[in-house]
This record gives C-alpha cells, sequence and structure tokens, in this order.
C-alpha cells in the first residue's frame, strides 16, 4: 500500500515520476493528492529555534500585568504577528479566555524565510537578546 510521498519537482525526471505515481492511484476515495509550493526547510525550522528559545530565556513580557518568562513557542506567536504586521486577533477560548489568532511559520514559502530571519534577528538586536547559533545554523542563514 503506497504511504504518504512528496516529490520536488526539479525537472522533467520527477515530475514524470509524480504522474506516473498518481496514475497508478486508486480511484476509491482513498487517496488525496495535494500540490502546493515548496514551504520552509527543515534546516529553517532548526535556526529558528535557537533564537525564539533565546529570547525565552533572556526577556521579560509583560501577560496578565505581570512581567513573565514565556515559552518560545509563546514568543513565535508574537513574533509572527508582529513580522506580519497583524492587527490583533483574539478569539474567546472554549473555557473562558482568550486566544490569539494570526499566521504560522509553516505556512512561509521558501523566499519569506530569509526576511522572517532578518526580522527576528533584528528584534533580538533591539532588545539586547544574544542569539548563540552553532556552525550549522550560521551556514543554513548563509553566514561565514
Amino acid at each position: 500500500m503506497l504511504k504518504n510521498v512528496t516529490f520536488i519537482i526539479i525537472d522533467e525526471r520527477t515530475a514524470f515520476h509524480a504522474k506516473h505515481t498518481i496514475d497508478g492511484l486508486p480511484t476509491d476515495g482513498s487517496m488525496v493528492v495535494t500540490i502546493q509550493k515548496k514551504t520552509r526547510t527543515l534546516a529553517h525550522n532548526a535556526v529558528q529555534w535557537p533564537i525564539l528559545n533565546a529570547f525565552a530565556n533572556q526577556l521579560l513580557w509583560p501577560v496578565n500585568g505581570q512581567m513573565v518568562k514565556l515559552e518560545a513557542e509563546e514568543w513565535k506567536d508574537i513574533l509572527t504577528a508582529a513580522y506580519k504586521e497583524e492587527t490583533v486577533r483574539l478569539a474567546m477560548g472554549l473555557n473562558g479566555g482568550m486566544v490569539m489568532l494570526g499566521k504560522k511559520t509553516r505556512e512561509f514559502k521558501v523566499a519569506e524565510w530569509p526576511e522572517w530571519m532578518a526580522f527576528l534577528e533584528s528584534v533580538a538586536a533591539d532588545r539586547g537578546i544574544k542569539i548563540p547559533l552553532s556552525k550549522r545554523q550560521c551556514a543554513a542563514l548563509g553566514y561565514e
């Protein structure tokens, strides 16, 4: 049985293999084919987390009237909203409280990634956040 298959179409050969695979699928409604633009890579993802963790470890932020440390995932929500220049979109939680809605980095296209990383670095510098990056992470960002 065919499981998840992903083709990155880089030439006629990979396009042919993708078409051939689709042609061989059952027509009983048991399969779904999705065609989309390429999104971020695992290397992109690996580079953003040390930066988000640096925010989480080094910066206090006002929450419910108190200055507290936030988790890296919470910083990602705040920074993504600022990057996309979103106005506040809040939804009521199921059991009260509020939930912030907005864009997710998993939706970013590859072409957006350098701008997102530059934004993170700029905000970190403005806030005095020191970002520890490994040689691999620096290479993924295009640094020496």
